[in-house]
Parts: structure tokens; sequence; C-alpha cells
């Protein structure tokens, strides 16, 4: 039975395309460049930020993001960077009975953008500053389990990402969903853990709700 449904935000409520474009801009890099980039590393199984360092050596992204604050141009998403159906799927989710959530690597400024956007749709917004562990270590997702009212077999944890996301829910007894959209859900959709690993396999956030009855139906 799942009773409670966990999103992460970057590429799966979030499209970072804007963001990382005016990282390119910072670096003074083309963006199809850095985002040529971005693609090569993450298909080597690198972390994300040693994009950084392809193009600025030593490049440090915490000092980096207060120096573009200084500068007027902190990081920054609104309504407009959401994914079309991020708000009908929490209203359905809750029309469900559903506990919704969300939960990903995000500082302290974009907790506070998440709170603004959506304090009103979930019962509760955490982030990896907010706890003091990141994905995909497993102690951000025993944080998960130990906030979310429901058992670790009864929670649905929503991502784009294998590495960080499906795996390490998987390791501490969650359900999951990879959405199929996003530079690592397309560069990773094929492979055999992101085939195997999954409870579902979505295109959509909208068919969550579905999914979800379907399975609670069926007695698991």
């Amino acid at each position: 039975m799942i009773r409670a449904v966990i999103f992460d935000v970057g590429e799966c409520l979030v499209d970072e395309t804007t963001e990382y474009g005016t990282w390119a801009d910072w670096l003074g890099i083309p963006r199809h460049t850095f985002h040529s980039m971005f693609g090569a590393v993450i298909a080597q199984g690198r972390d994300y930020r040693e994009v950084f360092q392809e193009f600025r050596p030593g490049f440090d992204l915490y000092i980096e993001r207060g120096r573009r604050a200084e500068a007027g141009k902190p990081e920054h998403f609104g309504e407009t960077d959401l994914y079309p159906d991020v708000r009908d799927t929490f209203a359905a989710l809750r029309a469900d009975g559903l506990w919704v959530g969300i939960a990903g690597n995000q500082t302290v400024r974009a907790g506070g953008i998440l709170r603004e956007l959506f304090s009103a749709d979930v019962d509760l917004i955490g982030t990896s500053d907010d706890w003091g562990a990141s994905k995909p270590d497993q102690a951000f997702f025993h944080r998960v389990a130990e906030v979310v009212p429901a058992e670790a077999d009864e929670m649905l944890y929503v991502g784009d990402r294998v590495d960080n996301d499906i795996r390490p829910a998987v390791a501490v007894g969650m359900h999951t969903a990879l959405i199929r959209r996003g530079p690592w859900a397309t560069i990773q959709w094929n492979t055999e853990e992101a085939g195997k690993l999954p409870t579902f396999r979505i295109e959509s956030l909208l068919e969550l709700s579905g999914l979800v009855r379907e399975f609670n139906a069926r007695g698991h």
C-alpha cells in the first residue's frame, strides 16, 4: 500500500533549462557548448559538478553561488519553470487521500522558493541543506523516512535519476517512480537498473494517480 508520494525537485518538478543556461552565461561559455559538456559528463557517470571544472579548474559551486547573488544574479526558478503537469498531479494525489511531499538536493535559497511556490499544495518540503544530508547518501532517505508519516514501504519516491533517486530510495525500502525527462533520465532510461529498479516508469507525473490506485487495489 502506497500512502505517501515524495518528489525530487530538479527535472522532476522544475525544468532546469533556464538555470543551467544562466550558469553558462556566468562562465562566459556558449550555452550549446555548456549543455553538450553537461551531457557528456552525465553519460560518463561523473558528478555533474565536474562540468564546471572542465571550463574553470578549481571552480567552487558554493562560492560562485554567493558571487552570483552579490552580483544580483542569484539562482532562481519560478512558476514558468515548473513542468506543466506538476500542480494538477499534486491536486490529484491529495484528492486521492495521499500524503504529498517534496524532498531534494537544494540550497537554503531554493528551499525558500519551493515554499513560496508549494506550501499550499504539499504536506512537507525538505531539502539537503535543511537536513545536512544529500542524495545519494542513504542518510538523506532515512531522514525522509523519519519525517513522512508512513512506513518506508508505504512511500513512493519520484525522481529523474537512477543513481541519485531510484537506487538509494530502493535501498531503504521505498517504492520508486522514474520519470523520463531531463538529461539524466534521457541518458539512463535504457539501462538495466532503469528497467528493473523502479516500481513505475512514467512519461508524465499525471500517470501517478492512476498507477498508485491500481497498485493499492491489487493489495500490495
